[in-house]
């Protein structure tokens, strides 16, 4: 089951007894568990039927014994644990009868408890059997890190639940410069959205106003000066980069530039150069295609893949491979050889 799926299941109280939240992807466990513990009991009922534990502080049998009780004055009680990843499982642990204590409640939990364990930062090893008794009995649930391709997308449906659209060009402008992490994308989109009207798009205005990243001196500015051969600002645009190289790391420009010249090598390729299937082929937004129309016509296919050999030698000399320059001066260079 999606986060979605399983939160549109809890919203309708289609609860299950056990829920191993596990993966690489923090932002998704947190948003289930934060709604296990804030939203399934009232508040009245929390006192009594709620219990939290941290991995590190806590045990199995303590867990156990605390998922082994019947709720006070309600339907169900809640135990979640947080951390799980710090707990010690001991999964072949029996005790003096050869019981299994964890394995023996997985594979009958009460009814009455929603047991939830959040194992965040990596997998659970699929082969214990505490992962198959689970599996058996509740909902396993993997968080995965989403490919850098897809943040744009997820921020645009972020903000559709928030009432508010995105112009294309802020949504990948704010992927490139927060990156995959999302509970940092989250952070600065609800900050954003505090100096923003309900319904409003938001723009690349708004994100230079209040995230601080340049609507006019970016990696997709450079992109687009570059595929009109626009001199003047692309030189204007790498002159920032080097007076602001913290917030413009080359290793970041040179792979955007690396992609985006891929995508115009594909463009050439291209017979059916119909708006939906160039998006589709190229993997981009609709909007962004006139970019790529525009760079094909400004450098040819042989052109094209010169530049692409340019951007390998000079990703080895920002590593330190046959160049003593700055990342400055290798940009200037750089894109002297693209623009002519």
């Amino acid at each position: 089951m999606t986060a979605p799926e399983i939160l549109k299941d809890l919203k309708n109280k289609k609860y299950k007894p056990i829920y191993l939240l596990h993966g690489d992807e923090p932002y998704f466990i947190d948003l289930i568990s934060n709604y296990i513990e804030h939203q399934l009991l009232p508040d009245a009922e929390k006192g009594f039927n709620q219990t939290v534990f941290y991995g590190k502080d806590t045990d199995m049998m303590t867990v156990l014994n605390a998922a082994k009780r019947y709720p006070m004055m309600a339907d169900y009680q809640v135990v979640l644990v947080k951390e799980a990843q710090d707990l010690k499982w001991g999964n072949d642990d029996i005790d003096k009868k050869g019981i299994n204590p964890l394995i023996s409640y997985l594979e009958n939990p009460l009814p009455s408890t929603i047991l939830a364990f959040c194992y965040k930062y990596g997998k659970f090893d699929k082969r214990k059997k505490t992962y198959k008794a689970i599996e058996k009995s509740g909902i396993i649930f993997e968080s995965l890190p989403l490919y850098e391709n897809k943040i744009p997308n997820w921020i645009e449906g972020f903000l559709e639940e928030k009432g508010h659209k995105i112009h294309p060009q802020a949504s990948l402008l704010l992927s490139e410069y927060l990156g995959n992490d999302l509970s940092k994308i989250a952070n600065e989109l609800e900050k954003l959205l505090l100096n923003i009207a309900p319904k409003q798009e938001v723009s690349l205005q708004h994100i230079h106003d209040n995230i601080g990243i340049s609507k006019e001196y970016n990696v997709f500015e450079l992109q687009t000066a570059l595929g009109k051969k626009d001199v003047f600002k692309a030189n204007q645009i790498i002159n920032y980069f080097e007076a602001n190289p913290k917030a413009n790391p080359l290793v970041v420009t040179l792979g955007n530039l690396n992609m985006f010249f891929t995508r115009v090598l594909h463009f050439h390729y291209l017979k059916d150069r119909n708006q939906q299937n160039v998006a589709k082929e190229l993997g981009v937004n609709p909007y962004f295609i006139k970019d790529y129309e525009q760079a094909s016509r400004s450098f040819p296919y042989a052109k094209t893949m010169q530049i692409i050999s340019y951007l390998r030698e000079y990703d080895l000399k920002s590593k330190g491979v046959n160049s003593t320059t700055d990342d400055g001066g290798l940009m200037k260079e750089l894109v002297f050889k693209i623009l002519h």
